[in-house]
């Protein structure tokens, strides 16, 4: 009887375990849903701007067409290379004359789901951050006008300026070469991640160290600033709010969205970055001083929560992040149309 009783006892231990288990599966899952939610598998709609395929077409060779640059090296595709996660994989950009940019290039992708654009949020939208490294004498170096004159310069540009603005008499100027390229830039969607597939409901989409490592996210305040659809990207905080990061990670000159609004309590703040595909998007930060996720990991937690991770959440919060990791788009790089002999030289000093 006492044989029976002890086999009672530990089936119904077993039992109450694995209920245990089981809610704390549903309630991270829960948590989740309310926190977070899955990228569409359709490009957005722009307000204003509203894409066909003429548009999209032209976008895309616009973004590849490094005659957008004074030098006719650079093109948008240098630095947020759609083969490499959106991104140029270095410290900071290397633009006109082999100069070298103030800050890491954030990924293209899943981009139009931001707030705003660059690091600082000086790009209200798509279009307005395709013009900005154009002019930037430290990226493209160029003009508006020398922008547009290259363009109408080259025959084969013509007639998919007009297909993709049909109700203009003039259609190459240098605002349709914005839309152009964000109506293209806005497509650059990667779904289907397995965060996404449990955010949808497949319990099996996350291994049981990458939900610990999700649960771990939720609970130590990651997702405060990284939460909604693009996992962060919808808001703007200080870097260094419990303890501020050494200088090499956050460079003292650089006093982030201060430089926007001339307002104090912006000072040292940027534009939460997405975590969407951040395994492929090394390295971080806006000062792109951190190789390694998990260092990146650790100094968040120094940095933004107040709160030492030991190694173990470290590599469960890095190994959650690696589920963010989405079907990353297929593009067929564009022939792009000849120049003429009318087309201006490329400026390279």
């Amino acid at each position: 009887m006492a044989s029976i009783r002890i086999h009672l006892w530990t089936a119904t231990l077993c039992l109450g375990l694995s209920i245990s288990v089981a809610w704390a599966k549903e309630d991270t899952m829960a948590k989740a849903k309310d926190l977070f939610k899955p990228l569409p598998t359709k490009a957005a709609d722009i307000k204003g701007n509203p894409a066909t395929p003429a548009k999209t077409d032209l976008g895309k060779k616009l973004y590849f067409d490094p005659r957008l640059s004074a030098s006719y090296l650079i093109s948008c595709n240098t630095c947020h290379n759609i083969g490499l996660g959106g991104v140029d994989l270095q410290e900071t950009s290397i633009g006109h004359g082999w100069q070298k940019g103030p800050r890491n290039a954030p990924t293209v992708f899943n981009s139009v789901y931001n707030v705003a654009q660059f690091w600082d949020g000086r790009a209200e939208d798509l279009k307005a951050q395709a013009k900005g490294p154009m002019e930037a004498p430290v990226e493209m170096h160029n003009t508006p006008e020398r922008v547009v004159e290259v363009l109408k310069s080259i025959p084969g540009y013509m007639q998919p300026f007009k297909n993709a603005f049909p109700a203009e008499k003039d259609p190459i100027t240098y605002d349709n070469v914005a839309k152009a390229i964000e109506v293209f830039e806005a497509g650059l969607l990667t779904p289907d991640s397995p965060f996404d597939r449990y955010l949808n409901g497949n319990r099996q989409a996350l291994k049981t160290k990458e939900e610990e490592g999700l649960s771990l996210f939720i609970n130590k305040g990651c997702a405060a600033c990284h939460g909604g659809i693009n996992v962060g990207g919808a808001g703007y905080f200080p870097f260094g709010v419990a303890e501020a990061p050494s200088t090499e990670i956050r460079p003292a000159a650089d006093t982030g969205r201060f430089k926007v609004t001339n307002t104090s309590s912006d000072n040292y703040v940027f534009r939460s970055p997405s975590l969407r595909n951040v395994a492929l998007t090394a390295p971080y930060f806006h000062s792109g001083k951190v190789w390694k996720l998990s260092e990146a990991v650790a100094v968040m937690g120094s940095a933004q929560l107040g709160i030492k991770l030991n190694d173990q959440e470290t590599a469960a919060i890095s190994t959650f992040l690696q589920t963010l990791t989405g079907k990353q788009p297929k593009v067929e790089y564009p022939i792009l149309p000849p120049s003429s002999d009318g087309t201006p030289q490329p400026v390279i000093k």
